[in-house]
C-alpha cells in the first residue's frame, strides 16, 4: 500500500524589514534576501550563497580602495 504524505503547510512570509545601509553594494546584496520571504527553506541555500558572495566581493573591493 503506497504511503500518503500530508501536504506541506503553506509558507508564511516572515515580514522582516530590511533597512538600507547606505552602501549600494551591501544594499543590493541584502535586497536579494527579500526573495526568500514566503519561499520554502530548501530554496534558501542558493540565495544565501549569492548574498554571501556579493558581500564578500563588496568587502574585497573596500580593501582595494
Amino acid at each position: 500500500m503506497p504511503e500518503t504524505s500530508e501536504p506541506s503547510p503553506p509558507v508564511e512570509p516572515l515580514g522582516v524589514e530590511l533597512l538600507p545601509t547606505g552602501h549600494p553594494g551591501v544594499d543590493a546584496g541584502l535586497a536579494r534576501l527579500e526573495a526568500l520571504d514566503g519561499v520554502p527553506a530548501e530554496a534558501h541555500v542558493a540565495v544565501y550563497e549569492d548574498v554571501h558572495q556579493r558581500l564578500a566581493d563588496t568587502l574585497a573591493a573596500l580593501d582595494q580602495e
